[in-house]
């Protein structure tokens, strides 16, 4: 696939700041995790074709590897989206609930009922939002090697492939926030949430 941009890089190996850190000799490759304030979080990313095998397989590699990483690094993290490594294709990686990659996710049912919760994003880590979300989803989508599946999730799972499918569309959690009072430093959580009764 040809690059969206003039940087010239494609739209899986991502933009021109977005390095490939691999440590040679192990097949690890760790991406470098775009912040907030790179427009390619803003990037409404492109489907991936199935027939693009060789590159489901890497960049299913680089989003499990940078996930691992990151998790081990900063101690939390569940799931990855495409862009938040530079590659603006519709693309997530959940971790351990689906197991892998999710190619071209789309929410097909949404329930009415909804929660509240803080949020937190690797692309804005010492950040956390309140915002609500649907408490059940049911998405569709395909796995590495383009088989097709559905997922229906609950709950914290709901709420994080929400989030991750946002980040396809260029929506980031600080868009959802229930207000801007509700936007704070991670931590500044103790000293907001005491004698509001609201937990983490």
């Amino acid at each position: 696939m040809s690059g969206s941009s003039g940087q010239g890089s494609d739209v899986f190996n991502g933009s021109a700041d977005s390095a490939d850190i691999t440590t040679k000799g192990t097949g690890v490759a760790i991406r470098t995790i775009m912040l907030l304030g790179n427009p390619v979080l803003r990037t409404r990313c492109k489907a991936v074709p199935r027939s693009a095998r060789e590159e489901r397989a890497r960049l299913a590699r680089d989003l499990r590897d940078t996930l691992a990483n990151f998790r081990t690094q900063r101690g939390f993290g569940r799931g990855i989206a495409a862009p938040q490594i530079g590659s603006t294709v519709r693309a997530i990686h959940i971790e351990p609930e689906i197991g892998g990659a999710m190619f071209n996710p789309r929410i097909v049912r949404r329930s009415r009922r909804t929660f509240l919760l803080w949020d937190d994003c690797f692309s804005f880590p010492d950040l956390l939002v309140r915002l609500r979300r649907h408490h059940t989803i049911e998405v569709a989508y395909e796995d590495a090697e383009g088989h097709r599946r559905t997922v229906k999730a609950t709950g914290s799972l709901s709420e994080l492939l929400q989030h991750e499918i946002d980040h396809l569309d260029g929506i980031l959690a600080i868009d959802r926030a229930i207000d801007q009072k509700h936007i704070i430093l991670r931590s500044e959580l103790d000293r907001f949430t005491a004698g509001k009764g609201i937990s983490l």
